[in-house]
């Protein structure tokens, strides 16, 4: 228990010093609460003894009344050094979190990981801030105070010292042991969150396709499994923390009971004074308060250490390294892009094997090949989504892990397919691509993207506030937008994505506009999905079982007549049926 609570100190970094000052207005506190017991000690001493008079009744009235001001203003000063705190502990490790996750490879969130970075952020962090920071000083408190108690036991007779010394060393036997038990099953508890938060956003997520494709009733059943899990987690956690609570409160029924007994015993042979029989008679039940009420604290800390463990889990994930320092200059007689034996894989097994070309300035480089070749992987690698296993990948000559990630991602703009635009304006979503761009500049990019039409019509124009992921518009506009972002940016290397694959025909000829916007004296790479759209290309780079199974320009390749000519023989062929 003592080794959970040093751990969530040490957690809290820099702001360990609050929490620890805390515990003197806490234990202050603690005093004060038990003050009017001792006052009313003195006072019923008083009447025995027939020495109680006016003035002591309003000594002891004042008293009394300090002691609730006292336990008042301690408990501001705690909220203030402790539970504030707290929030401002995980205001930091939710900003070091965002800027751990920005340097995590994109490996890492393909991996089943967005449950848990959701069910850290949503779950784990708000339940210690909620639940656990406030009552640290307390928890420190009631071990002290448990130790007082002892000690003035020990104080009106050391048979009362050493059964109320027994009685704790049975807390803590019971304390432990339930301890392991509640330790077991949070990390249970918390690993069923995960996986529920994995499923519902996965659920939620998909919910168009599995409407469309008639799904609701097996995707609603393994949701359903996943409530079910987490409700039978549930019960089992209480099923088997329940003896060890209840064990506890006997514990503390019989304890008290034997430490009366004790003290009746001890009256009768005349070994305490009466005064101290009626003492004993008001501390009694406050005796191994503080002692159950640490315990009873035990299952919110242990489902604070599991979550513990699954926030420093994510930390712990390997960042892409960014201590490069190269500066890029103008690398005269360089390739713009060069891929030198390139090899990668996501896990054990391999997606690249020994891939090689090299792009001029104002080139462009187009990537086809059967669907799950590998031409994303490259495309995605040069803007380091992650980093390679053998070879090396080269920016105007310098290897992109010796060039800091900032100065390398300034230099690329990607286009893709499938575009995330942010719930905020659309000229926030617009200026992402430069924060520092004048309004002019905006709509500038704006027009060159054909999108500047269309957002006039709406209602608040660039003010408006789309939907997150941009559902309150086409996907066709949310291209065109994306497109815009990335003109603003211009950077002299374009990622392109064949744009248009998965657009209405409405929306086709605005984005081919766009993106000959974007592309005027280029870097181009583009992951092409339509041959007729890189004819003009100045390479093209068929990649097959992750390697370059041909290269060369489009006249060249249809005269090697090799995997290109089929395709692009293939594709005309199917044209001709269709029309």
């Amino acid at each position: 228990m003592l080794k959970i609570l040093h751990r969530i100190i040490r957690f809290t970094g820099k702001y360990k010093t609050p929490i620890r000052l805390s515990y003197i207005p806490s234990l202050v506190k603690g005093i004060m609460m038990k003050a009017p017991l001792v006052l009313c000690f003195l006072a019923i001493n008083y009447f025995m003894e027939g020495t109680m008079d006016k003035q002591k009744c309003w000594y002891l009235g004042l008293a009394v009344l300090l002691s609730v001001v006292i336990q008042a203003v301690m408990e501001h000063v705690v909220n203030v050094l402790q539970s504030a705190t707290g929030y401002k502990v995980f205001a930091d490790v939710r900003l070091k979190l965002g800027d751990h996750l920005r340097k995590l490879p994109m490996g890492y969130f393909t991996e089943g990981n967005i449950g848990k970075i959701n069910s850290v952020l949503a779950t784990d962090m708000v339940f210690i801030e909620e639940n656990c920071m406030g009552v640290l000083s307390e928890l420190v408190t009631f071990i002290i105070s448990q130790g007082i108690m002892v000690v003035m036991m020990f104080f009106m007779d050391y048979r009362l010292g050493l059964l109320s010394l027994a009685v704790v060393g049975v807390f803590m036997t019971v304390g432990n042991l339930m301890l392991k038990v509640s330790l077991k099953h949070s990390v249970i508890k918390q690993e069923t969150s995960e996986s529920l938060t994995e499923e519902v956003l996965d659920f939620a997520e998909g919910i168009g396709i599995i409407k469309s494709y008639n799904m609701l009733g097996e995707r609603s059943h393994k949701l359903t499994d996943e409530f079910r899990k987490s409700c039978k987690d549930s019960i089992d956690f209480e099923v088997a923390y329940g003896p060890w609570a209840r064990a506890l409160y006997l514990t503390f029924g019989i304890g008290t009971a034997a430490m009366l007994a004790l003290c009746a015993y001890l009256y009768n042979i005349g070994a305490i004074s009466p005064i101290y029989m009626v003492g004993m008679a008001l501390f009694l039940f406050d005796m191994f308060v503080a002692i159950k009420s640490y315990y009873g604290q035990m299952a919110r800390l242990t489902v604070t250490d599991a979550s513990l463990d699954r926030i420093e889990e994510v930390f712990e994930a390997e960042e892409l390294a960014d201590n490069g320092t190269a500066a890029l200059g103008d690398g005269t007689g360089a390739p713009e892009i060069e891929y030198d034996n390139v090899s990668f894989g996501y896990t054990d097994k391999d997606v690249l094997k020994n891939v090689s070309f090299s792009v001029k300035e104002g080139e462009m480089a187009a990537l086809v090949g059967p669907s799950g070749g590998g031409k994303s992987t490259i495309a995605s690698l040069l803007a380091r989504f992650w980093d390679i296993k053998e070879g090396s990948i080269k920016v105007k000559g310098k290897d992109i892990r010796e060039i800091p990630l900032g100065t390398l991602m300034n230099r690329i703009s990607m286009v893709f397919q499938r575009v995330y635009l942010f719930q905020d304006t659309i000229y926030n979503n617009i200026s992402i691509g430069r924060p520092d761009a004048t309004k002019e500049e905006v709509y500038e990019a704006a027009k060159k993207a054909r999108c500047y039409d269309f957002i006039m019509a709406l209602p608040d124009g660039f003010d408006t506030v789309i939907g997150e992921g941009g559902a309150s518009l086409s996907g066709g506009e949310q291209q065109r937008i994306s497109i815009a972002r990335c003109i603003l940016k211009d950077s002299p290397i374009v990622i392109l994505d064949e744009a248009t694959a998965s657009v209405d025909a409405d929306n086709e000829r605005a984005i081919q506009e766009a993106i000959s916007e974007l592309c005027k004296n280029k870097t181009l790479l583009v992951i092409a999905h339509r041959l007729n759209t890189i004819k003009d290309a100045d390479k093209i780079l068929v990649v097959e079982n992750g390697q370059i199974a041909e290269h060369g320009n489009h006249d060249e390749l249809m005269a090697a007549e090799g995997i290109y000519h089929k395709m692009y023989t293939k594709l005309n062929g199917n044209m001709r049926e269709a029309s």
